[in-house]
């Protein structure tokens, strides 16, 4: 039989080649033992002790320093978690269930690797309608997390997702106001649009007229402002005012906002302080904010060309008069070649300017004669203006003249100044002032929003 025995032998060194003693983090200059076999009993003759620190341990795994978001999983109700991926399917391609219990199977599905594309090869949930879904669940979510009345919510059971999905960008408080005010005036998806456009642009409007007047709790009265905002582009008196007024007056909820936009109506908003442009003669030069995609989406579009502020009235002069569309396709022809242009929606100021118009691009809008605003240093301007209306009329109205003569920079004048310097004559009548566009998006939420 054999057994093991241990023998101490000298201690055993490695070196190098030039008979230095050899280093290792893993090595130490220990004695080391040698076994053994022989066929007696095994006896031990010495009790041994290993210490695991002198046993080298393998290098730690490679661990990946990047690893990949991964949004945390939607709740899926309980009556589908146990389902498989064809199963979950299924439920999606029949609508089996309410919209907003199946629609959290779309983000499980793509947990498990599927795409909007190949979810709706099998539904025939186009990929805009998933989003829908996914987002107008996630908005009820929160009305029944912020306590929203039971039977308001349970008025989105039923084909809800379209609505809801467009109040997505509205704090939790606000989406609370904004569905009740959905469910009690029967709006439609567009209706449920304006709305949230109205709720979020309605601070960025204070110091407008009439701003305080409107209460930015009340759903209503956000629209019933924005309502108000589209009056003041149209001329007065018109149509188009008077119906945008009274839209204005149909959806307010305070009985203050009620009460100035009735003044309005009747005429008596304009014998007190005028704000930017508007007149007591009914003199209105409106001030416009140029949205980002307007222009695509508008039905109809004005061509104008484009002088810069420092170029005197001989620019003004050789500008081309006429720009009009011809042909079958609309293909835009000018008398002549110009190197700026602009091109503008068919707001009616514009659209009803025929030949003469102009557009004047000012580095501020430091140069209109009326109360200045903060943003009056901050953003350019363009103003349009009619070189076929030369004479200077009204002593409220606005008119485009050169400063020092006929090569000084531009500059936008009231008729009354013009008057007392026994100025009869200008470059043209100002019908527009337009603001650009802002370029934050209206999907992004601001610290406040995020509840």
């Amino acid at each position: 039989m054999l057994s093991p025995t241990l023998n101490t032998h000298k201690p055993l060194f490695l070196s190098s080649f030039n008979n230095k003693p050899f280093s290792s983090p893993f090595l130490s200059q220990q004695p080391l033992f040698i076994l053994h076999l022989s066929k007696t009993p095994f006896k031990p003759t010495k009790t041994l002790s290993v210490s695991a620190t002198r046993i080298p341990s393998s290098p730690p795994p490679y661990q990946q320093v990047y690893q990949p978001f991964r949004p945390p999983p939607s709740p899926i109700p309980s009556q589908y978690k146990s389902l498989d991926a064809p199963s979950r399917l299924e439920i999606l391609a029949n609508r089996l269930g309410l919209w907003y219990e199946y629609a959290p199977l779309i983000p499980s599905l793509f947990q498990e690797g599927f795409t909007p594309p190949s979810i709706e090869e099998a539904t025939g949930i186009s990929g805009v309608e998933q989003n829908r879904l996914i987002v107008g669940a996630q908005v009820r979510d929160s009305l029944v997390q912020s306590n929203t009345d039971p039977e308001i919510v349970a008025t989105f059971d039923l084909g809800g997702a379209e609505l809801l999905y467009e109040i997505r960008l509205l704090s939790a408080t606000q989406r609370s106001a904004a569905a009740r005010y959905i469910v009690l005036n029967k709006m439609d998806a567009k209706g449920a649009q304006d709305l949230a456009r109205a709720i979020k642009d309605f601070p960025r409007r204070r110091g407008e007229k009439f701003w305080e007047s409107f209460d930015y709790v009340l759903p209503g009265d956000c629209l019933s402002f924005m309502y108000y905002r589209q009056s003041r582009e149209h001329k007065n008196p018109s149509e188009s005012r008077t119906n945008a007024l009274q839209m204005a007056l149909e959806v307010a909820e305070s009985e203050k906002a009620k009460s100035a936009i009735s003044e309005e109506l009747e005429g008596g908003g304009e014998r007190k302080e005028r704000a930017e442009g508007e007149t007591p003669d009914g003199v209105l030069v409106p001030v416009v904010r140029l949205k980002i995609g307007e222009v695509a989406e508008a039905s109809s579009v004005v061509v104008l060309p484009v002088c810069r502020s420092e170029d005197g009235e001989r620019k003004i002069v050789e500008a081309p008069w006429e720009c009009k569309g011809q042909g079958e396709f609309g293909v835009v022809v000018a008398e002549k070649a110009w190197e700026r242009w602009v091109v503008l929606p068919g707001w009616e100021p514009v659209l009803e300017l025929g030949r003469g118009g102009v557009a004047v691009a000012f580095p501020d809008a430091r140069v209109l004669p009326w109360k200045a605003n903060r943003w009056y240093k901050e953003e350019s301007i363009l103003v349009v203006a009619d070189r076929g209306s030369k004479e200077v009329k009204a002593d409220d109205g606005f008119y485009l003249v050169t400063l020092d003569g006929a090569g000084g920079d531009f500059k936008v004048e009231r008729g009354s100044a013009l008057k007392e310097r026994n100025v009869v004559e200008c470059l043209g009548t100002v019908l527009l002032v337009v603001r650009p566009p802002r370029y934050e998006t209206d999907d992004q939420l601001s610290d406040e929003d995020w509840e």
